[in-house]
């Protein structure tokens, strides 16, 4: 005699159902893990290419810092070719940094201007090495390059200004201020200085520079946040050796 076909019960039905249950939400632990990990090392890795970005390129010009060529800024006489340019005073301290709360912290380099692809020079100093040494703003015209100043070579020079203000650290001066990094919770310079003008070796190390002509290297110390809260803050160090002892 055949048995009668039975269906599923309500306790079968219930148990199926738990267990289901807990199948999906492993598997949604599971993705909402796996999705944090990955906005976790995405946040990490925009951090960290903020901050070699931004170390790479103030490493490059404090190494560039009081580099004109052949003249030298300590010794050389310096024909400004407007009587509004400064350029005298700003290569006799090719380095500034003036820390203010208000308006921002202020590093001022003046450095050669490596390469052709970058913006235009923010001085040109047209020169033979030894007695002539005439600077000019901006860029030189194509058509200065002429016979009557056969023997003469321009040396293009800039001059980078660094601000670190409402978390952000920024280039430029006024309206031409571009931002380079944010969300900036710290930047701090501290200054490797020569006892003396002649010395090439670190004596000591400060925050607040006395003088332009004792500093020898510059240490850098950058923390960065997330806005979002995924990761720590992240801090990250460079020390940058200026190659051209400062006059």
């Amino acid at each position: 005699m055949k048995r009668a076909s039975q269906g599923i019960g309500l306790i079968e039905l219930m148990v199926a159902m738990v267990l289901g249950l807990v199948v999906v939400l492993g598997v949604t632990q599971v993705f909402i893990s796996a999705k944090n990990t990955y906005q976790s090392q995405n946040a990490a890795a925009v951090m960290q290419e903020d901050a070699r970005y931004l170390l790479s390129r103030m490493t490059q010009d404090l190494r560039m810092v009081g580099m004109f060529g052949c003249i030298d800024p300590g010794n050389a006489s310096f024909i400004d070719s407007t009587p509004a340019l400064a350029f005298t005073a700003a290569a006799a301290q090719p380095i500034r940094y003036v820390a203010n709360a208000s308006t921002g912290n202020v590093l001022t380099l003046m450095t050669g201007d490596v390469g052709t692809s970058g913006t235009s020079p923010s001085y040109v100093i047209v020169t033979n090495c030894k007695t002539v040494a005439t600077v000019y703003t901006g860029a030189l015209a194509p058509a200065f390059a002429v016979s009557a100043n056969v023997g003469l070579m321009s040396l293009p020079i800039r001059q980078v200004i660094y601000t670190f203000k409402d978390n952000q650290i920024l280039t430029g001066s006024g309206t031409n201020q571009q931002v380079l990094v944010n969300n900036v919770s710290s930047f701090t310079l501290t200054f490797g200085m020569a006892a003396t003008a002649t010395d090439a070796g670190i004596a000591s190390y400060t925050s607040a520079p006395s003088s332009a002509a004792l500093i020898r290297s510059v240490r850098i110390s950058l923390v960065l946040t997330d806005p979002s809260n995924r990761v720590r803050n992240q801090t990250y160090n460079v020390v940058a050796t200026l190659r051209n002892r400062i006059h």
